[in-house]
C-alpha cells in the first residue's frame, strides 16, 4: 500500500507489522519510534538506518527518570 504523508502527519505501525517508510520527497523525513519494552540505551541516537543496523547496544536498564 502507498499513502502520502506530510508534515504534521502521524503513521503508527503496530508491533509485528511489516513496514517500509521510504522518503520519496525532497525534505528530510524524521522518524519517531515508541516501543515497549526499552531496547536501546537511554540517549541512543542513530541517524541513518546504517547506523542502527551497525549497533549491536541493548537497553542497560537504566534511564534519566
Amino acid at each position: 500500500m502507498r499513502t502520502a504523508i506530510r508534515a504534521g502527519f502521524a503513521v503508527v505501525v503496530p508491533a509485528g507489522a511489516t513496514h517500509n517508510i521510504i522518503n520519496t520527497g525532497t525534505s528530510p523525513l524524521k522518524l519517531y519510534t515508541l516501543y515497549a519494552p526499552p531496547n536501546h540505551r537511554d540517549g541512543v541516537v542513530h541517524h541513518t538506518r546504517d547506523d542502527a543496523e551497525a549497533d549491536s547496544e541493548h537497553f542497560d536498564g537504566k534511564t534519566t527518570e
